[in-house]
């Protein structure tokens, strides 16, 4: 996505592959087992089935905090993880015990939680929302407000997607436990990019496609001592969690994606932390007529190659195009529906002012962004908010 005419920052939406996952899929292809089903009892099938399971080995030992790989749950993405999470679980907790019936979620959630809300309370679960503070952090404190013995499930980020303020997982996991309740993050964005702090998670969503892997696979990370209700019926996949014949050629891409990510992490975060560091100082500069979304710096609580502001005098829409027409891919903290622009969940939940909030900008990359690119998105971001003033 790099090229001559564009500098891509959207890493967050979905980043490039890498070559490690482009070379796993070249290696799937020109190999015996390219095709095979990895549930046949025939040799190629029992090859397909030790590529997968090599991959569960490898994505669990990245995840950390404990998971084997018996409790890798191979699934298309992030959005059928949270997914599966969310109903999977509430559900499962209610069968293992019929007073617990609420669920706790961050109001910052992706909309591949917040989406489920309705859904959950129309099969009989009382949903509340645990709010941010101003600087995007869901306290401990203000999930244990709303623990109680009906309390389900807890879910709450790993680190906002939008913002990229890292939240205190571990703190809340053993809250909810201590009220009996279990515990699920969307670690979708913090994955490949910091340490996950899982260990005292019961389950863990991540994607392939956010660390340079493939669209179309990611899983959910489930410990077998958690209660899980499938929401797919048709087969014994997955240990009957997720059924579906599985995809080898993504499980190898996103395992190779994973160890890369994980192998490099310490070095690759020190770089790309300078540089968005050295990125969020000069765009919210005095006098720029920027602000910052959250006024921690990386090494502070942001996520490493995510940075988030707001331009009160232009709307996100105008900034992404004008931006786009100069060579820059970047998106918003906002969502376009019909022609107008309504403010972020997450940017409203931490009682942004919507003028502020309507031009939101998240720039997002890694290591593989140099320096000069982003020294010359700095300069075309400042331009437009200069001739803006004028």
């Amino acid at each position: 996505m790099q090229n001559k005419n564009y500098v891509y920052l959207d890493f967050a939406a979905s980043a490039p592959m890498c070559e490690e996952a482009i070379e796993a899929e070249r290696f799937y292809e020109e190999s015996p087992i390219a095709g095979a089903n990895p549930n046949s009892l025939h040799t190629l099938g029992r090859m397909a089935y030790a590529r997968l399971e090599q991959c569960r080995r490898d994505i669990a030992r990245c995840v950390g905090g404990g998971f084997r790989p018996a409790d890798v749950v191979f699934t298309s993405g992030g959005t059928e993880s949270n997914n599966l999470a969310l109903y999977g679980m509430a559900e499962g907790a209610r069968d293992r015990d019929r007073n617990r019936t609420r669920v706790i979620v961050s109001a910052i959630e992706h909309d591949s939680e917040l989406d489920v809300v309705p859904a959950l309370r129309g099969r009989g679960f009382e949903v509340e929302l645990a709010r941010p503070n101003r600087e995007g952090v869901v306290t401990e404190d203000a999930v244990r407000r709303l623990l109680g013995p009906d309390v389900a499930l807890v879910s709450v980020m790993s680190a906002n997607n939008e913002t990229g303020v890292v939240q205190p997982v571990g703190k809340i996991a053993r809250a909810a436990h201590e009220a009996g309740a279990l515990f699920h993050t969307d670690a979708v964005q913090a994955f490949g990019r910091i340490p996950l702090d899982v260990a005292d998670a019961d389950a863990v969503s991540i994607a392939a496609h956010k660390i340079g892997g493939p669209v179309g696979i990611g899983a959910l990370m489930v410990r077998s001592r958690c209660p899980l209700r499938p929401q797919s019926f048709g087969g014994g996949q997955e240990q009957g969690r997720r059924p579906g014949t599985q995809d080898v050629r993504g499980a190898l891409a996103f395992a190779a994606a994973a160890k890369s990510c994980a192998d490099g992490l310490d070095r690759t975060r020190a770089v790309v932390q300078g540089r968005a560091n050295a990125l969020f100082s000069r765009l919210c500069a005095e006098g720029t007529g920027i602000l910052p979304t959250v006024s921690a710096t990386v090494d502070e609580g942001r996520l490493p190659g995510m940075v988030s502001v707001m331009v009160p005098t232009l709307d996100s829409e105008t900034l992404i195009l004008k931006l786009d027409q100069l060579g820059f891919e970047v998106s918003a903290g906002s969502a376009c529906s019909s022609g107008s622009l309504d403010p972020s969940h997450v940017l409203s939940a931490m009682g942004i002012a919507r003028g502020d909030a309507l031009g939101s900008l998240r720039i997002s990359f890694d290591e593989r962004v140099s320096e000069g690119d982003l020294d010359r998105f700095a300069d075309a971001l400042l331009g437009i908010v200069s001739s803006n003033r004028r």
